[in-house]
Order: structure tokens, then sequence, then C-alpha cells
């Protein structure tokens, strides 16, 4: 046997089950389709404003930067300046988000944005995020072709634009969203719940940046779009 093998069967001897009990496969599926929702903080639950202040205050804490936009037009100009304050070049990767696509980037004449997946090659990338946390400054991004998941990692600094309205104050409130944009048992191949830029430490609690993935995040909230 196995190693795998004898430990569930070790499992299911303390349980006094087997493998094939009928009765509890039904109560397992009924406990999922229920969706049972866990203690929920009350960090996140605020009003629409009050949420926002809680959702930067977060973002701040995870180590990442955030700057409130009055709408999308703002976008262009406050990307551009997040790259001379990083002293970068003026060169940013997006996916194919028709929200994306409506940002007027022409109005930043010295920005270069191209479409795509990533690299590696890129030293920026902007992503337009699901929803957020406003509980622990999470951003959460569906992969697909319109927002890549390789544009979550690879470029060293990653800049993601959210919609305030999408700023929910707890996670199971954004997996409800999921599960209502996408239909039941339509979920995408992947959902990165992305706090704070990448970070890794070592046993004398040493932080390094950007160990596997971005070494900074830049978080963008439209009140208007």
């Amino acid at each position: 046997m196995k190693s795998r093998e004898a430990i569930f069967a070790n499992i299911r001897k303390s349980l006094r089950t087997g493998g094939e009990d009928g009765k509890r496969r039904e109560t397992v599926a009924a406990r999922i389709e229920k969706h049972p929702r866990g203690i929920i903080p009350a960090r996140g639950q605020k009003a629409d404003r009050e949420r926002l202040e809680v959702f930067r205050q977060t973002v701040e804490d995870a180590k990442a930067s955030i700057v409130i936009l009055g709408n999308k037009d703002d976008v262009p100009a406050a990307v551009a300046a997040y790259l001379r304050s990083k002293n970068l070049p003026q060169s940013v990767r997006h996916g194919e988000d028709e929200r994306l696509s409506l940002i007027p980037w022409a109005k930043e004449r010295t920005l270069e944005v191209t479409k795509g997946a990533s690299d590696g090659a890129q030293l920026a990338s902007v992503s337009y995020s699901f929803a957020a946390v406003a509980e622990s400054g999470t951003l959460v991004m569906l992969s697909g072709a319109d927002n890549p998941t390789t544009l979550n990692f690879l470029p060293d600094h990653h800049l993601v634009v959210v919609d305030e309205k999408d700023i929910a104050g707890d996670y199971e409130s954004v997996w409800d969203r999921i599960r209502e944009r996408l239909g039941a048992n339509k979920m995408p191949r992947v959902v990165n719940w992305i706090t704070g830029p990448s970070r890794s430490g070592d046993i004398e609690q040493t932080h390094l940046l950007g160990a596997h993935g971005p070494r900074s995040l830049h978080v963008l909230v439209v009140r208007s779009s």
C-alpha cells in the first residue's frame, strides 16, 4: 500500500466508515451546494465611502500603493506618473479586457501600451480587477484573455484598476458575485486573490520583495466608470 492510500485508510478506520459511504457523500455535496459562510469580520462591513477608506488602509498595510481617481479618463496620467516615480520606461502591457480598451491611453502621448499575455520581458503590466475585498486589501483576478494570469506575476510592477463599486466588504460576497456572473459550476480556470506585492521571509524574518512575482503592486481605484 502506498503512503497516500495508507493515510486515507487510517482516516476511514478512525471514522469507522468505508470509502463508498453514500450518506456521507450526500452530506458533503449538500454542504458544498449551499455555500455556507464562515465568520465574517466586521471591519469591511461599512457604507460605500467608509468601505473605500478601509480598503485604502488595508492595501497600504499590505505594502502596496494606492490612488483614488475620479473616473477612467484619469487612469493614463496616473499610470504614467507611477512609472516616472519608479524611474521606469513609459511602457505597459494589458490584456483584452474591454474596460481597459475604453481607457483613453492616447492622452499620454509618451506612454506605450501593448496588448497580450506577458512573456516575461515587460517591466510593468496593467490589469482590471473583477472585484476587491476591503477587509484585507485583496484584489480578485479571474483568469482569461481579458486579464491574462501572466500579467499578474511576471512583470516587476503590477498596476491594477478596480471600480469603487466592485469593492466588497468580505470574501464571501465576492464568491457570490463570481457565481452570479459565470453561473453554477462554471468557474474560471484560476481565481487569483492578490494581497500586496510578492514577498517572502526567512527564519530570521528578513523580508524579500518580488520573491515569487511583482516586487511592487499599485492599485488605481476608479470612483466613476
